[in-house]
């Protein structure tokens, strides 16, 4: 009798156990890519330099993303409700400009402080009243704001470089808690501040629920103009605080464009599990896909390999990426 009992107990069990192991397994491919190459690189980076398995380094690394990180989450915002924002490289100008030519020096600091911020909100509204509700193309309303932007810097500077940032908004990122940049503190904070909003918010179920079907949506009820004028709003002003980051970060002004702040922020979105309508990723998945790039870029630093090469790994793991979400639709 104790024999049989036995030899049941064990056919239930084992059942469960694979079950338990085809769910775990269900779980790990239904993760971004981002999760992946970040493994993949921390496996090899032992190899390539010590360096790179240091925790100060990290740090370092962390440290340098957050103006990336806070932008990509501000893509992120506007890619779940099918949208897409080309005016990062206008506000980061723009702010970075006004920062270090000295046109703010007679004023208090706590309005140099605010400038990016108030530029993000500006460019968010006109965005999202573009493409909200006079349903003008996304990527032709916000790429000419950011050359009106890029446009202006350029009158302004005469193609001359600006001076210095200010010594005191450096403290942003050379200041640290624990040797945790207050930069890093800021974007761990925002990105918290979101993944809460889309938990226990109804605005993150309106984002979602257009992502789905904006056609659907609209019948149900939900504010489908408002929606999209909200999320552009909401990324313009997270834009706004990615560019003030970057102005901490800087010693020395410049009038370029940042194209490659845009293209990185858009790649990790799309690596981190967002895509046009598709949030797979939360908020996590950016905030991994962006720590991947920025390793993967100091790996690549350290075999030598100049932008044009790292332009070209960066296009190759987005192609890889699409792939993958191809595939997987494909299956459903």
């Amino acid at each position: 009798m104790d024999l049989l009992m036995t030899t049941t107990d064990a056919k239930i069990e084992t059942p469960s156990r694979t079950l338990t192991a085809r769910r775990i397994l269900s779980w790990v491919l239904g993760l971004p890519p981002a999760y992946y190459v970040l493994a993949i690189l921390i496996a090899v980076a032992p190899a390539v330099s010590a360096t790179l398995i240091n925790p100060n380094y990290w740090f370092v690394i962390l440290k340098q993303s957050a103006p990336l990180g806070i932008a990509v989450l501000a893509q992120s915002l506007v890619m779940r409700v099918r949208s897409i924002d080309l005016s990062v490289s206008g506000v980061f100008a723009f702010s970075i400009y006004l920062a270090s030519s000295g046109l703010l020096n007679s004023y208090p600091p706590f309005v140099t402080v605010l400038m990016p911020v108030v530029i993000g909100l500006v460019v968010g509204l006109i965005n999202g009243a573009l493409v909200a509700y006079v349903r003008a193309s996304a990527v032709i309303a916000t790429l000419s704001v950011s050359a009106i932007l890029i446009g202006v810097v350029q009158y302004m500077s005469a193609g001359r470089a600006p001076g210095s940032t200010p010594s005191w908004l450096r403290v942003l990122t050379s200041g640290n808690i624990y040797g945790l940049s207050y930069s890093v503190i800021v974007w761990i904070g925002i990105s918290v501040l979101v993944a809460l909003a889309f938990r226990f918010l109804i605005l993150g179920r309106y984002f979602r629920a257009v992502g789905d079907n904006p056609r659907a949506a609209e019948i149900t009820g939900i504010p489908l103009a408002r929606t999209i004028f909200v999320s552009h709003t909401l990324a313009g002003t997270l834009t706004g605080i990615a560019a003030l980051v970057q102005v901490s970060a800087l010693a020395i002004g410049t009038i370029k464009p940042g194209f490659d702040t845009f293209m990185n922020a858009l790649a990790a979105t799309i690596l981190g599990g967002v895509t046009f309508g598709v949030d797979r990723g939360g908020v996590a998945g950016p905030f991994v896909a962006v720590v991947a790039f920025s390793f993967l870029f100091a790996m690549l630093t350290v075999f030598g390999i100049q932008e044009p090469g790292k332009l070209i790994v960066q296009g190759g793991i987005i192609a890889l990426a699409a792939i993958i979400y191809g595939a997987r639709v494909g299956r459903v």
